[in-house]
């Protein structure tokens, strides 16, 4: 079996996401091919889980900015529409959002998701892009549409960033929301980016006591420790390394 691994580069600006996994093709030196398991309901859960949130993230990363806006939009007190009916107000409101966009050359972008707070409480959670003019911006726009109740209305980077808010708007649904319901909703023309891939031949995942090697940044990068995840598939049995890149600011 050859030593080497695969590695998977996302770009995004000033971060590289780098996902380096050993392959049937690609084995560590001295690992053994392990005989595939079949993954278990909770195996599949977890892996789903996990690849909804990194390919919301991503999506996040490449076609929003830390001034982008994250809304959360509430109803009137008193108020308890139907599911249904918070998926008709919020496709109304998006398209009359749209129009308002349009008309200042601009293409409003989103993600949201529909939510139900413990008590009752609907509320609609959704990231758009941000614009500004002499006469009007995204903020304006939202709270002049929106009548049926109040926006709070935050940057991304206030929010948390990418990764929390990719988090939120993945996770499963609560035990009080009906099942059915898709967790959230994308514009169609958010870009999707591709990894570019390489074959390390020459290295290895694992050192000789058999432990995923921690990452070393290349010159004018540092390794986000925050990021960083390492260990053994359950179900392939190979070895796997993710982590992101953060490009280092010159200036400083």
């Amino acid at each position: 079996m050859k030593w080497g691994y695969i590695r998977d580069i996302w770009e995004f600006g000033d971060t590289l996401e780098v996902e380096d996994k050993h392959t049937g093709r690609y084995g560590a030196r001295g690992q053994k091919r392990e005989k595939r398991k079949k993954a278990t309901p909770e195996d599949m859960k977890r892996q789903n889980e996990w690849k909804r949130e990194r390919d919301v993230r991503r999506k996040i990363k490449k076609n929003f900015s830390k001034g982008d806006y994250w809304m959360t939009i509430t109803y009137k007190k008193g108020s308890r529409p139907t599911w249904e009916e918070m998926k008709e107000d919020i496709q109304w409101l998006i398209r009359t959002v749209r129009r308002r966009y349009q008309k200042y050359g601009q293409e409003l972008k989103y993600i949201y998701r529909l939510g139900i707070g413990k008590r009752g409480g609907p509320h609609i959670h959704i990231l758009v892009n941000r614009f500004a003019t002499k006469e009007t911006g995204t903020d304006m726009i939202f709270t002049e549409c929106w009548t049926k109740g109040h926006i709070n209305i935050r940057t991304l980077y206030d929010a948390g960033g990418y990764k929390e808010l990719a988090e939120y708007i993945t996770k499963p649904m609560e035990e009080w929301e009906p099942e059915g319901i898709k967790r959230y909703h994308p514009s169609r023309n958010l870009v999707t980016v591709e990894p570019k891939r390489k074959e390390m031949n020459r290295r290895n995942l694992v050192d000789k006591q058999g432990q995923v090697i921690y990452p070393k940044a290349p010159k004018g990068y540092y390794v986000d420790p925050d990021s960083v995840k390492m260990g053994k598939n359950p179900i392939t049995g190979f070895y796997y390394r993710h982590y992101t890149l953060i490009k280092l600011d010159r200036r400083i």
